[in-house]
Protein backbone atom coordinates (compact mmCIF):
# COMPACT_ATOMS: atom_id res chain seq x y z
CA UNK A 1 0.00 0.00 0.00
CA UNK A 2 2.67 2.34 0.97
CA UNK A 3 4.30 1.59 -2.68
CA UNK A 4 1.34 1.98 -4.58
CA UNK A 5 0.97 5.49 -2.65
CA UNK A 6 4.28 6.66 -3.42
CA UNK A 7 4.00 5.33 -7.03
CA UNK A 8 0.69 7.48 -7.12
CA UNK A 9 2.28 10.64 -5.28
CA UNK A 10 5.27 10.76 -8.27
CA UNK A 11 2.99 10.50 -10.81
CA UNK A 12 0.89 13.09 -9.65
CA UNK A 13 3.49 15.03 -9.12
CA UNK A 14 5.45 14.97 -12.58
CA UNK A 15 2.24 15.26 -14.18
CA UNK A 16 1.73 18.80 -12.32
CA UNK A 17 5.32 19.38 -13.33
CA UNK A 18 4.52 18.52 -17.02
CA UNK A 19 1.46 21.08 -16.80
CA UNK A 20 3.25 23.80 -15.07
CA UNK A 21 6.29 23.49 -17.99
CA UNK A 22 3.63 23.44 -20.66
CA UNK A 23 1.79 26.56 -19.17
CA UNK A 24 5.26 28.32 -19.25
CA UNK A 25 6.80 27.40 -22.80
CA UNK A 26 2.48 28.56 -24.09
CA UNK A 27 3.06 31.87 -21.71
CA UNK A 28 7.01 32.63 -23.02
CA UNK A 29 5.51 31.63 -27.05
CA UNK A 30 2.77 34.55 -26.20
CA UNK A 31 4.97 37.19 -25.12
CA UNK A 32 7.53 36.67 -27.26
CA UNK A 33 4.94 37.21 -30.46
CA UNK A 34 3.65 39.92 -28.84
CA UNK A 35 6.62 41.69 -27.94
CA UNK A 36 6.97 41.22 -31.82
CA UNK A 37 4.16 42.48 -33.36
CA UNK A 38 4.18 45.67 -31.01
CA UNK A 39 7.71 46.08 -32.71
CA UNK A 40 6.10 46.39 -35.77
CA UNK A 41 4.24 49.21 -35.01
CA UNK A 42 0.21 49.74 -34.72
CA UNK A 43 0.64 52.59 -37.43
CA UNK A 44 -1.13 56.05 -37.41
CA UNK A 45 -4.07 55.52 -39.98
CA UNK A 46 -6.42 52.85 -39.86
CA UNK A 47 -9.09 52.10 -42.43
CA UNK A 48 -12.37 49.89 -41.15
CA UNK A 49 -14.00 47.90 -43.37
CA UNK A 50 -17.11 45.29 -42.73
CA UNK A 51 -14.61 42.44 -42.84
CA UNK A 52 -10.74 43.95 -42.09
CA UNK A 53 -9.40 46.48 -40.07
CA UNK A 54 -6.68 48.18 -42.57
CA UNK A 55 -3.39 49.60 -40.65
CA UNK A 56 -1.09 52.10 -42.68
CA UNK A 57 1.99 54.51 -41.37
CA UNK A 58 0.49 57.03 -43.32
CA UNK A 59 -3.16 58.17 -45.40
CA UNK A 60 -0.61 58.45 -48.37
CA UNK A 61 0.27 54.82 -48.37
CA UNK A 62 -3.72 54.00 -48.17
CA UNK A 63 -4.46 55.73 -51.30
CA UNK A 64 -1.11 54.00 -52.81
CA UNK A 65 -2.47 50.55 -51.62
CA UNK A 66 -5.98 51.67 -53.05
CA UNK A 67 -4.03 52.36 -56.68
CA UNK A 68 -3.09 48.95 -56.45
CA UNK A 69 -5.46 47.05 -55.63
CA UNK A 70 -7.49 46.67 -58.86
CA UNK A 71 -10.45 44.83 -57.93
CA UNK A 72 -13.91 46.15 -58.01
CA UNK A 73 -17.51 45.24 -59.43
CA UNK A 74 -18.32 48.58 -61.29
CA UNK A 75 -14.92 48.45 -63.28
CA UNK A 76 -12.85 46.46 -65.24
CA UNK A 77 -10.49 44.12 -64.06
CA UNK A 78 -7.47 46.13 -66.01
CA UNK A 79 -8.08 49.30 -65.30
CA UNK A 80 -6.47 51.69 -62.48
CA UNK A 81 -8.46 53.99 -60.06
CA UNK A 82 -7.78 56.85 -59.25
CA UNK A 83 -9.85 59.21 -57.02
CA UNK A 84 -9.56 62.95 -56.32
CA UNK A 85 -9.24 63.13 -52.68
CA UNK A 86 -7.54 60.30 -49.96
CA UNK A 87 -11.79 60.22 -48.72
CA UNK A 88 -12.69 59.26 -51.87
CA UNK A 89 -9.70 56.62 -52.02
CA UNK A 90 -10.57 55.38 -48.45
CA UNK A 91 -14.41 54.16 -49.44
CA UNK A 92 -13.44 53.03 -52.51
CA UNK A 93 -10.79 50.88 -50.89
CA UNK A 94 -13.45 49.88 -47.96
CA UNK A 95 -15.32 48.67 -51.04
CA UNK A 96 -12.89 46.60 -52.88
CA UNK A 97 -11.39 45.18 -49.73
CA UNK A 98 -14.76 43.77 -48.86
CA UNK A 99 -15.71 42.76 -52.10
CA UNK A 100 -12.14 40.74 -52.35
CA UNK A 101 -12.63 39.64 -49.04
CA UNK A 102 -16.24 38.25 -49.79
CA UNK A 103 -15.05 36.55 -53.13
CA UNK A 104 -12.44 34.66 -51.34
CA UNK A 105 -14.99 32.99 -49.09
CA UNK A 106 -17.37 32.03 -51.79
CA UNK A 107 -14.15 30.56 -53.76
CA UNK A 108 -13.61 28.17 -51.18
CA UNK A 109 -17.26 27.77 -50.25
CA UNK A 110 -15.85 29.15 -46.51
CA UNK A 111 -18.90 31.27 -45.69
CA UNK A 112 -18.89 32.10 -41.96
CA UNK A 113 -18.71 34.90 -39.84
CA UNK A 114 -15.74 35.46 -37.87
CA UNK A 115 -13.90 38.44 -36.48
CA UNK A 116 -12.22 41.18 -38.79
CA UNK A 117 -8.87 40.06 -39.86
CA UNK A 118 -6.25 42.73 -39.13
CA UNK A 119 -3.87 43.31 -42.25
CA UNK A 120 -0.78 45.38 -41.30
CA UNK A 121 0.42 48.01 -44.47
CA UNK A 122 4.11 48.72 -44.20
CA UNK A 123 5.59 51.89 -45.93
CA UNK A 124 8.34 49.59 -48.06
CA UNK A 125 9.90 46.04 -48.02
CA UNK A 126 12.94 46.90 -45.47
CA UNK A 127 9.92 47.70 -42.96
CA UNK A 128 8.33 44.79 -43.75
CA UNK A 129 11.51 42.82 -43.11
CA UNK A 130 12.42 44.38 -40.50
CA UNK A 131 8.59 43.00 -38.41
CA UNK A 132 9.54 39.83 -39.65
CA UNK A 133 12.89 39.37 -38.33
CA UNK A 134 11.46 40.68 -34.70
CA UNK A 135 8.80 38.65 -34.72
CA UNK A 136 10.43 35.18 -36.01
CA UNK A 137 14.12 35.97 -35.26
CA UNK A 138 15.13 35.21 -38.80
CA UNK A 139 15.87 36.96 -42.35
CA UNK A 140 12.51 37.30 -44.20
CA UNK A 141 12.70 35.55 -47.67
CA UNK A 142 8.72 36.32 -47.96
CA UNK A 143 6.48 38.95 -49.26
CA UNK A 144 3.71 38.60 -46.93
CA UNK A 145 2.64 36.32 -44.02
CA UNK A 146 0.11 35.93 -42.61
CA UNK A 147 -0.41 35.46 -38.16
CA UNK A 148 -2.81 33.40 -36.98
CA UNK A 149 -1.78 33.99 -33.24
CA UNK A 150 -2.81 37.70 -33.99
CA UNK A 151 -5.15 36.84 -36.79
CA UNK A 152 -2.90 39.46 -38.64
CA UNK A 153 -1.93 39.89 -42.29
CA UNK A 154 1.29 41.98 -43.26
CA UNK A 155 2.15 43.14 -46.28
CA UNK A 156 3.90 46.48 -47.71
CA UNK A 157 2.20 49.10 -50.26
CA UNK A 158 5.00 49.10 -52.60
CA UNK A 159 4.86 45.86 -53.06
CA UNK A 160 1.44 44.72 -53.77
CA UNK A 161 -1.55 43.37 -55.50
CA UNK A 162 -4.76 42.08 -55.58
CA UNK A 163 -3.72 38.47 -55.93
CA UNK A 164 -1.71 38.79 -52.93
CA UNK A 165 -4.07 40.61 -50.51
CA UNK A 166 -6.54 37.48 -51.51
CA UNK A 167 -3.98 35.06 -50.48
CA UNK A 168 -3.38 35.92 -47.31
CA UNK A 169 -6.82 36.62 -46.54
CA UNK A 170 -7.50 33.29 -47.78
CA UNK A 171 -5.33 31.95 -44.80
CA UNK A 172 -7.24 34.13 -42.92
CA UNK A 173 -10.33 32.58 -43.56
CA UNK A 174 -9.56 29.25 -43.59
CA UNK A 175 -7.62 28.84 -40.36
CA UNK A 176 -10.85 30.13 -38.72
CA UNK A 177 -13.47 28.28 -40.89
CA UNK A 178 -11.88 24.67 -40.34
CA UNK A 179 -12.24 23.54 -36.67
CA UNK A 180 -9.06 22.15 -36.75
CA UNK A 181 -6.49 24.19 -38.66
CA UNK A 182 -5.17 22.30 -41.71
CA UNK A 183 -1.52 21.36 -42.27
CA UNK A 184 0.34 24.42 -43.53
CA UNK A 185 1.11 22.99 -46.97
CA UNK A 186 -2.37 22.07 -47.30
CA UNK A 187 -3.76 25.73 -46.42
CA UNK A 188 -1.19 26.62 -48.81
CA UNK A 189 -2.79 24.64 -52.03
CA UNK A 190 -5.84 26.43 -50.42
CA UNK A 191 -4.92 29.77 -50.95
CA UNK A 192 -3.24 29.10 -54.42
CA UNK A 193 -6.36 28.25 -55.44
CA UNK A 194 -8.19 31.45 -54.56
CA UNK A 195 -4.73 33.48 -56.45
CA UNK A 196 -6.40 31.06 -59.59
CA UNK A 197 -9.91 31.72 -59.22
CA UNK A 198 -10.11 35.05 -58.10
CA UNK A 199 -11.39 36.89 -61.43
CA UNK A 200 -13.23 34.13 -62.69
CA UNK A 201 -17.08 33.61 -61.80
CA UNK A 202 -17.80 31.34 -59.44
CA UNK A 203 -20.71 28.98 -59.76
CA UNK A 204 -23.00 28.87 -56.35
CA UNK A 205 -25.24 25.83 -55.75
Amino acid sequence: MVVQWCCNQLVGNRLKIGRKLCFFVLCSLFFVLSAGVCAAGNGSHKVVTKHTVLVFNSVEDMVVFNDAINYGKNSSFGGFFSSPSAQDAEKELIRKVDLLFEKVQLILDMRKKMRKVRVRLFSNSDQLHQAFKKIFKRKCVVRGWYLFEFNTVFLNVDDVHEGMLAHELGHAIIDHYLTVRPPRATAEILAKYVDKHLFEEVKQY
